[in-house]
């Protein structure tokens, strides 16, 4: 789906668009049928950056509680049904590396699924209070920098904003496999050496 699909769907309930808006917001984060920052540019064309940020942040703060709740009060088990198992053994991994900044830290990668951070960290023993701290401003600034993105974005120049967010998601993933890379294999000399 594209972010004129997105935002004429959302234009089509009326007065009721940023009810509609939020609940879909919601929505994909239990069942993720499409992107966030779809949502998100779509907002930001509706109803202006900052409404639509407004929108956008605290519709997915309640998708990502509602996530976190689920794995917290149904377990692995249930969690699994709604992400892969392979995902979920990744974020575990982020978990034990980082602890309970794990969430903010995750929530400032763009190309970290929210949604499975959200379920991994209610299969912790992370409070309530601290990962939803963690999820509001973690979350903020990706948000905002969408909201005010696509709120500038028509024609064309919308892909050309995309292909860069995506060239910059990108670099960052490469510079993280890098440096994880690079831990193990000081981890592995070091236990070597023992």
């Amino acid at each position: 789906m594209d972010v004129d699909a997105a935002r004429e769907y959302i234009l089509s309930f009326g007065i009721w668009a940023p009810v509609v808006s939020f609940f879909l917001m919601v929505f994909q984060s239990l069942a993720a049928p499409l992107p966030a920052f779809v949502i998100t540019f779509a907002n930001a064309g509706l109803f202006g950056w900052a409404k639509g940020a407004a929108l956008s942040w605290s519709s997915a703060m309640v998708g990502a509680i509602l996530c976190f709740a689920i794995a917290r009060l149904y377990g692995r088990a249930v969690v699994e049904k709604f992400t892969t198992r392979r995902a979920l053994k990744e974020v575990d991994v982020f978990f034990e590396k980082y602890g309970k900044w794990a969430v903010l830290i995750a929530r400032l990668l763009p190309f970290v699924s929210f949604d499975i951070v959200s379920y991994a960290a209610g299969l912790t023993a992370m409070g309530w209070w601290e990962f939803i701290w963690a999820t509001g401003l973690g979350q903020l600034p990706a948000t905002l920098v969408y909201s005010y993105v696509g709120d500038m974005l028509v024609g064309s120049i919308r892909n050309v904003v995309f292909g860069l967010l995506m060239l910059f998601a990108l670099t960052t993933l490469i510079i993280m496999v890098r440096q994880i890379w690079r831990d193990r294999n000081a981890t592995q000399t070091t236990s070597e050496e023992i």
